[in-house]
């Protein structure tokens, strides 16, 4: 199981684990508790599909969280490599919530690019990822060392995440 400290307005313990169908397949889950109140801030189910020779990955769930309830979703996301090594990598990816009567709901879609830096330093590996979320109109950024991730935007909206 993964697990890691998050916190932007509070902080919240997450939790991750990845049950494998087959080499491509398995179903993932994950939630997260507030720290602040004790109460647990969501639970999502799905199940996800690679698709290695495309460079693609494909996801549908269910998601319950403490505000919208219960909704279903879908994402995707494919790679277009820069180079024969793969180090840097523009990216595609979209998710779509829907609600229970599958009305559409919180569409994001954003194109990045993402360049990984193998050994920075000894032991030490750093993703930069520079993009642009097409339905809110904002660009983000985010930088990845080893265990941990500091995630911003230019709304002024950022997070920190420590892997345990």
């Amino acid at each position: 199981m993964e697990t890691s400290l998050r916190y932007s307005k509070s902080l919240r313990i997450h939790a991750k684990e990845k049950l494998p169908f087959n080499s491509r397949t398995h179903l993932q889950l994950h939630g997260e508790l507030d720290a602040g109140t004790g109460a647990p801030s969501y639970f999502c189910a799905m199940i996800r599909h690679l698709f290695p020779e495309a460079l693609t990955g494909l996801g549908v769930g269910l998601y319950y969280d403490k505000r919208h309830k219960l909704r279903s979703h879908v994402r995707g996301k494919k790679e277009f490599p820069m180079g024969a090594n793969k180090l840097v990598t523009f990216n595609v990816k979209g998710r779509c919530d829907f609600d229970q009567d599958f009305n559409q709901k919180n569409p994001i879609g954003a194109a990045e690019f993402s360049w990984n830096i193998m050994n920075f330093k000894e032991d030490q590996d750093v993703r930069i990822k520079v993009g642009y979320e097409m339905f809110n109109k904002v660009p983000y950024m985010q930088i990845r060392e080893n265990n941990w991730t500091l995630n911003a935007n230019m709304k002024g909206k950022w997070n920190l995440r420590f892997d345990l």
